[in-house]
């Protein structure tokens, strides 16, 4: 059972960890307060408190702007007259009145999956209206508080307002620090609320504080606090407290490190992803069965390894000729078995393939933990054996996996991506599926990626470690529903996140998570906000949906990171540069001022109509040679970070306009369709050309990328190795992520 430290309580614990409090003095009686406020100095508020009041205000509880000692007695004699019986011994606390117009809250949270974990946000009686407030796993470091200040929408609150200063950051990210080591110290403290903070000359201060408490000894922590404030009082200013040093804190017992989900190797996930041969078990004739498709698409991919296939009846299927049990492959042959088979036989299957050097399984038989306890013990017993054996096997209930280096594709549904280097890990082989058609579309390839089903002994968190050291990925790419071991699933994270981009796209992210009753902070603490603020700490970048994933994945694998936030926008028309310049607005880039020596460079090359600033707009200035020269003079100024070209396919579309009409090709068409066409494919070339040349992201942005992909402008885009987004806004989403990664970097020196 819990129990709720009273405010002054609270603010003893708060004050040792760098939360700044005002002066305060608790008293009994009506006499005792007006000699505290004296003391304090006047304005002052006064406070009913107890341990068992939370929400004061809804109650009336609180008296401001007492300026003298008949106002003080007369509200504390109010204050005492309202006491109920269920709220056990109170007493009033006369504090220093802090003013300012600007209210936060900052708190923490115990989650289930991801421990401790640090709130802030904007706050005051609005908190839960407002709701902005973001989170992070505890302990923070300087780096974690001021990105989890930046997380907050509310961003034009924090500087100057209305002749005060701006927030004081550092000082805010103190507090927030010192919250997360409160928490990490004392194991006992299930939430901290800490609402309001009222900013008073760009200081947050805590005016207002409550500590839960749960577990063993609690009673004993609460007497401890409860001896030391009776017997010395509160009262001092701005983060001490008189009594500080007789609060006897637990040991600093840090959350259990969790294990990992599997005990697989290296040499394991590479014969899963590069096996020296292969094994379909459950090979079926009947073109509507998973045995035939698994078999049919590892043999469709062009896979050069040893295939072989068990089937009851030893049927030729596909030009395979089956046998009817895996003790007649010889020994060493296959590294890799899939699994179409009744989950009742798969257990003994295992014993047999490993016998035979098998190191890896992917199970996409059904009628496990999803079909209920029968099968959550069969389940169960799959665990154990794969640990026995020391045997990677994936799923069971999956729909494949794909591997293009080794030219694999065992999935029982989806196409074949074409081959590149990002790897996904998903939960849903429905998505994966999706995420190879965006490969196809896109023509920005794949180099692994696998369903992880019911992913019983290997976890979406164990696939993205080994794409962390996977030579042949550039960026790994996850879809996860649910999460077993939120610590150790960020621990993973992390680890590839400084190595290489992890994009991330969760479903279910609108389930909330249940509302602590004495608690603001529990109140806003939604199950995915903390799960942002989580995969946000480890360097995660998360996307909305799987869309903007592949967008932001294929970016990566494709484009530099920006070195800076100042973008420039090059168009051939005004209104693309309008809707661009709107999109960056709502992001951390920066549409740049021109500087006046590139305007200078830029009026060689365009007629007078021009811009003459940014967006570029050409206004239809552009010829032969304009675009590339543009492109380089942009590229290869050093106060440009990165670039949005606009406009790429208008001129293939004039010649498409003329290739099917019925003059074509007479009457000089055949040369200007010619000459139009040409010019997109220089374009684009000339685009991936600058960004190689100057190691800076150009991105290529028209709807004619999804609309006509047979345009020449697209089409060379693609052939650059380059991904063309359908829409200048889905592209400065992808910058706007790889510029916060970058930002992640640099703050932690990754790249020096």
């Amino acid at each position: 059972m819990s129990t709720t430290l009273s405010e002054a309580e609270s603010k003893v614990l708060l004050g040792q960890y760098n939360v700044p409090i005002p002066g305060e003095s608790l008293v009994h009686t009506p006499t005792e307060a007006a000699q505290a406020a004296e003391a304090i100095g006047y304005p002052v508020v006064a406070k009913l408190g107890g341990a068992a009041i939370a929400h004061k205000t809804e109650r009336g509880l609180v008296k401001l702007n007492l300026r003298d000692s008949a106002s003080v007695i007369a509200a504390a004699t109010e204050l005492l007259d309202k006491a109920r019986p269920e709220d056990g011994r109170v007493h009033v606390l006369i504090a220093q009145q802090v003013s300012g117009i600007r209210e936060l809250i900052a708190g923490v949270i115990r989650d289930p999956q991801f421990g401790p974990c640090v709130m802030v946000g904007i706050g005051g009686v609005l908190a839960e209206a407002i709701n902005d407030v973001a989170f992070r796993p505890a302990p923070l470091s300087r780096n974690d508080a001021l990105a989890l200040i930046e997380d907050l929408r509310s961003q034009a609150l924090f500087g100057p307002l209305r002749g005060e200063p701006a927030i004081d950051r550092e000082q805010l990210a103190t507090l927030l620090i010192g919250l997360g080591q409160l928490a990490v110290d004392r194991p006992d403290i299930a939430s901290i609320d800490v609402n309001p903070l009222i900013v008073c000359n760009g200081t947050p201060i805590a005016v207002d504080g409550l500590v839960e408490l749960h577990g063993p000894g609690e009673q004993s922590i609460n007497q401890s606090i409860s001896r030391s404030i009776h017997s010395n009082g509160i009262a001092t200013a701005h983060g001490t407290t008189s009594n500080a040093s007789s609060i006897t804190s637990t040991p600093n017992t840090p959350d259990p490190a969790t294990t990992p989900t599997s005990d697989t190797t290296d040499e394991n996930f590479r014969a899963l992803f590069e096996p020296r041969g292969v094994i379909v078990a459950g090979a079926s004739s009947h073109p509507g069965k998973f045995g035939f498709s698994a078999l049919h698409n590892i043999l469709a991919s062009g896979y050069k390894g040893n295939v072989f296939a068990t089937n009851r009846e030893a049927e030729i299927i596909l030009g395979i000729q089956t046998l009817r049990s895996i003790t007649e492959i010889p020994d060493g042959a296959a590294e890799l078995i899939i699994v179409c088979t009744p989950a009742s036989t798969n257990v003994g299957m295992l014993r047999e393939c490993a016998a035979k050097g098998v190191k890896a399984a992917f199970i996409t038989s059904a009628g496990y933990r999803e079909a209920g306890p029968e099968g959550a013990a069969a389940e169960a017993e799959l665990i154990a054996v794969a640990h026995e054996l020391g045997m990677l096997v994936a799923g069971p209930n999956g729909q494949g996996m794909i591997s293009t280096p080794a030219s694999l594709c065992a999935m029982i549904v989806a196409p074949y991506p074409v081959p590149g280097r990002i790897s996904i890990a998903s939960q849903s082989g429905n998505l994966l599926s999706s995420f190879m058609n965006y490969s196809l579309q896109s023509g920005i390839g794949m180099a692994r990626g696998i369903s992880a089903g019911n992913a019983a002994c290997v976890s979406v968190g164990d696939y993205l470690s080994f794409f962390g050291s996977d030579e042949a990925t550039a960026v790994a790419l996850a879809y996860v529903e649910n999460v077993d071991d939120g610590v150790g699933f960020v621990r993973q994270l992390r680890a590839v996140s400084e190595r290489k981009p992890v994009v991330l796209v969760k479903g279910g992210a609108t389930a909330a998570g249940s509302a602590a009753a004495a608690s603001h902070t529990g109140a806003l603490a939604s199950v995915d906000r903390v799960f942002d603020g989580a995969i946000r700490s480890a360097g995660v970048v998360r996307a909305a949906n799987p869309e903007e994933a592949y967008d932001i994945a294929a970016s990566f694998a494709t484009q530099p990171l920006p070195k800076g936030p100042n973008v420039a926008v090059i168009t051939t028309a005004g209104g693309w540069g309008v809707v661009t310049a709107d999109a960056l607005a709502g992001t951390a880039l920066n549409l740049m001022t021109l500087p006046d020596d590139l305007r200078d460079q830029i009026d060689t090359q365009l007629p007078p109509r021009w811009s003459r600033a940014n967006p570029i707009d050409m206004a239809g200035g552009e010829t032969r040679e304009t675009i590339p020269a543009v492109l380089e003079m942009v590229a290869s100024h050093p106060d440009v970070h990165a670039i949005v070209y606009l406009g790429l396919g208008i001129q293939s579309n004039t010649a498409r306009m003329m290739r099917v009409g019925e003059f074509y090709p007479e009457h000089g068409t055949e040369r200007i369709v010619d000459f139009h066409e040409r010019q997109d494919r220089i374009y684009a070339l000339a685009a991936a050309e600058m960004s190689a040349k100057y190691g800076k992201p150009i991105l290529t942005a028209t709807e004619l990328g999804i609309a006509d992909p047979n345009n020449p402008g697209p089409i060379a885009v693609r052939e650059s190795g380059r991904y063309c987004y359908p829409s200048s806004q889905r592209a400065v989403r992808a910058l706007a992520q790889m510029w916060w990664y970058a930002q992640w970097r640099a703050c932690r020196n990754l790249d020096t």
